[in-house]
């Protein structure tokens, strides 16, 4: 099976799609904003240490046992630890993962789609006023927009690797970079632009609180796609000649930088039109900056653009969030695809008819849970409130189950694969590797204190997102 597996064709086409997999929503305007309350400059450098110190072992660690095996979790694991039920579950879980964030990430990104259409036929105005977010996530609509943006993913991935998420992966990650550096170049013409800089530029080590940190290492971890079975599926997809050290260096390069541009397109934006803003009273949530704030930002254009002007501005913005989104959902969709041809057999068309059909009517779930139907809006209660469908998906497979999948990998990795077996996988194209103090740091790291942090927040995560309570104290 191994030997008819599909491979990247290029060096950069397997980087550009593990980037595309990394940079998403979050990096794009969660960060910045996380950043600029945060303290700025000193949260950046801190972020900057977590991606290369303990992030990074880690995707390294995942592309490695992809590319050893040809497999996607499932298989990697039942592989690697010789039919061990127990890793296979833990495998299975990391298949698992990914079919549900598809189906929260999903509907984020019907909401994108949506608002390009409504900002293409003039309606900015109406998205930003105070009822357009709300009538809009429970618009009819929505159903249409659902079809289009799945049938966009379905034809990426129909294609197949080389053909599909190459392809895509070479035309869009490229454009999401020409179009993000566009809109910088204009954000920076506008007046007090410099104050949004300043804020998110200087460092201000005072907020650098517990909590904050664990915040930095969480946001670092998750931005990265770690724990979600990506990087080590796209990592069975490289061949033998590929340096997997140095392409991952370039992938969590471009990830932050992604962020760190994105920081130079949307503070000095908040700054320039409400001059009085302060990022600590903008709303926590990435969903509600993206389709609440922003909006009003762009419409406050029309005063030295015009109302086409400023819809223009708008409809950019949006595609090219639409851009980041759309990568990572192939990727994030592409690991169940794998599984299902890997390990159950299936041709490619097959295994993306069964999952447009199950993560479809999850989807639809998830989208009637915002008040078009009371049982998905009021689907459980836990941490003393009702939980919508759409914030459980969230909170079990993004927040909680992500890091626990870091942590079984560490300690698969480590303590069932071995070292020994890591390093001469990591020495395959890297000739340098065996005896650096790359691969020191690496068998070091992955053994000892990242599986700790990683547990630590997988723990701490649980009890505050489920029974509101924070043991670290953070």
């Amino acid at each position: 099976m191994a030997a008819s597996r599909e491979h990247f064709s290029s060096r950069i086409g397997f980087i550009l799609a593990a980037a595309g997999s990394a940079v998403g929503i979050g990096n794009l305007v969660g960060f910045p904003v996380n950043a600029a309350k945060n303290g700025g400059g000193a949260f950046l450098i801190l972020y900057a240490l977590f991606v290369f110190l303990i992030c990074l072992p880690v995707m390294i660690a995942e592309m490695a046992v992809g590319r050893n095996t040809a497999k996607e979790p499932v298989g990697a694991f039942k592989t690697l630890s010789q039919g061990n039920k127990a890793w296979g579950v833990a495998g299975l879980l990391g298949v698992l993962t990914p079919f549900m964030i598809a189906v929260f990430y999903m509907v984020i990104t019907v909401w994108i789609f949506g608002y390009i259409v409504l900002t293409v036929t003039g309606n900015l105005d109406y998205l930003a006023s105070g009822a357009g977010f709300g009538e809009f996530i429970n618009s009819p609509y929505l159903f249409v927009a659902l079809f289009a943006v799945a049938g966009i993913v379905s034809f990426i991935l129909a294609a197949g690797v080389k053909d599909g998420i190459e392809k895509a992966a070479k035309t869009l990650m490229p454009a999401l970079f020409g179009m993000l550096i566009i809109m910088v170049a204009f954000v920076l013409t506008l007046d007090n632009a410099m104050a949004g800089i300043e804020f998110f530029l200087i460092p201000d080590f005072s907020k650098l609180t517990p909590g904050v940190i664990n915040g930095a290492l969480s946001q670092a971890f998750f931005s990265l796609s770690l724990g979600m079975g990506i990087l080590l599926t796209y990592g069975s997809y490289i061949n033998k000649q590929t340096n997997i050290p140095n392409s991952a260096k370039l992938v969590a390069i471009t990830d932050t930088s992604v962020a760190f541009i994105a920081g130079l397109m949307i503070l000095p934006a908040v700054f320039s039109f409400n001059p009085n803003v302060n990022p600590s009273q903008l709303e926590d949530s990435t969903v509600d900056l993206i389709f609440t704030f922003l909006p009003k930002i762009f419409l406050a254009l029309q005063t030295s653009i015009g109302y086409v002007g400023a819809s223009g501005v708008a409809t950019f913005f949006f595609v090219l969030v639409f851009f980041a989104a759309i990568t990572s959902l192939v990727s994030i969709i592409e690991v169940p695809v794998s599984y299902l041809v890997t390990e159950k057999k299936q041709t490619r068309k097959k295994a993306l008819g069964y999952l447009t059909l199950t993560a479809g009517v999850l989807t639809l779930f998830a989208m009637v849970s915002f008040g078009m139907v009371d049982f998905f809006s009021q689907f459980t209660f836990y941490a003393g409130k009702d939980k919508s469908f759409f914030v459980v998906v969230y909170d079990v497979f993004y927040d909680t189950i992500l890091p626990l999948n870091g942590f079984l990998l560490c300690m698969f990795v480590s303590y069932r694969w071995k070292k020994k077996q890591l390093s001469e996988e990591l020495s395959i194209g890297n000739e340098n590797y065996r005896g650096s103090w790359v691969e020191k740091y690496i068998n070091f790291s992955l053994s000892t204190f990242i599986p700790l942090i990683v547990l630590l927040i997988f723990i701490n995560t649980v009890a505050t997102k489920f029974f509101a309570v924070n043991i670290f104290g953070l």
